[in-house]
């Protein structure tokens, strides 16, 4: 299968919908983050909105979004140099760095690259900013492999999409904490979507009150084949721990990968005309994650009564 084909699936498969949108402009529901939804048909293999650029804007302390319109990429200054999380695709690399330097952080003072998980939308960039910024790079151990490879863990019905391979640094497994300049984040181990789909948590001090921020990975089945997937024989019991594990995590601030499903940009545009509080959201991973586990069920039926 080649890669237009390849993207084609994913588009059919990955479960976007939309609000009332504008023809040049979709927007996703509040499970995109993590991957929930029915699907739609776009025009091209890829939304549009992944590779639109658009300008970063502040979230909340030092976290600030420096991806596109569709991808999210989230920066954190510390005084030690930046963390950047996920590189989005490759035609993005670009936009991401134009960003980053527009927050006031050169391209070189990002030390570090974390990484959500081993597809194309989201890995594919990895490779281009590590060359721009000499970071290293963190990933969670079961999808290192893909990562060093370029070629995604699992089975899948849209077939194979590769992407640049990287250099891994560190593997990190669940619990195992990144520090930087006096921030630390902890790996969440949340498996499922791929084998070492990870998320990311922090506490974060906003106008002097703690909040815990959760860059979630995504909990969508997405094409993911949950019988007889033979690379990935455990993914049913792994989706399964994920959404309980998620469901137990306090996360007052949510922040996915795809970022209509927090409604990302437009808390940025509210928090800009003086809404202090517009990304703090308590019970939306909550929520989000029991729109996931529905939508898995579903899937899960519908795929061992088609066996």
């Amino acid at each position: 299968m080649g890669v237009t084909e390849a993207r084609e699936g994913v588009r059919r498969r990955l479960g976007f919908f939309t609000r009332r949108a504008s023809p040049r402009r979709w927007t996703g529901s509040l499970a995109l983050a993590l991957g929930v939804g029915a699907t739609v048909a776009f025009a091209q293999a890829d939304p549009p909105a992944w590779t639109r650029p658009i300008a970063g804007f502040p979230i909340v302390g030092p976290i600030s979004y420096v991806g596109t319109e569709g991808l999210a990429s989230y920066l954190i200054k510390t005084p030690a140099g930046a963390i950047l999380i996920d590189g989005t695709m490759a035609e993005n690399v670009g936009a991401i760095r134009r960003n980053v330097e527009a927050a006031g952080v050169p391209i070189r003072a990002v030390k570090l690259i974390l990484l959500t998980h081993a597809h194309f939308d989201h890995a594919a960039g990895l490779a281009g900013l590590q060359r721009a910024s000499g970071a290293r790079l963190v990933v969670g151990a079961a999808d290192a492999e893909a990562v060093r490879t370029g070629v995604p863990p699992g089975e899948t019905s849209y077939g194979v999409i590769r992407f640049p391979p990287a250099r891994v640094d560190r593997a990190v497994r669940d619990g195992d904490t990144v520090r930087l300049g006096g921030v630390t984040l902890t790996a969440v181990a949340t498996p499922g979507h791929t084998p070492g789909c990870t998320s990311w948590a922090m506490t974060v001090v906003d106008r002097g009150r703690p909040r815990r921020a959760l860059f979630a990975c995504s909990i969508t089945v997405a094409g993911n084949r949950l019988v007889g997937n033979r690379r990935y024989p455990g993914i049913v019991a792994d989706f399964r721990r994920s959404f309980a594990r998620l469901a137990r995590t306090r996360a007052d601030i949510l922040l996915p990968m795809h970022p209509e499903g927090a409604d990302v940009i437009e808390r940025g545009r509210r928090l800009a005309l003086g809404e202090r509080e517009a990304f703090v959201a308590p019970g939306l991973l909550q929520k989000t994650v029991n729109e996931a586990r529905a939508a898995f069920e579903v899937e899960v039926t519908k795929q061992r009564a088609s066996k």
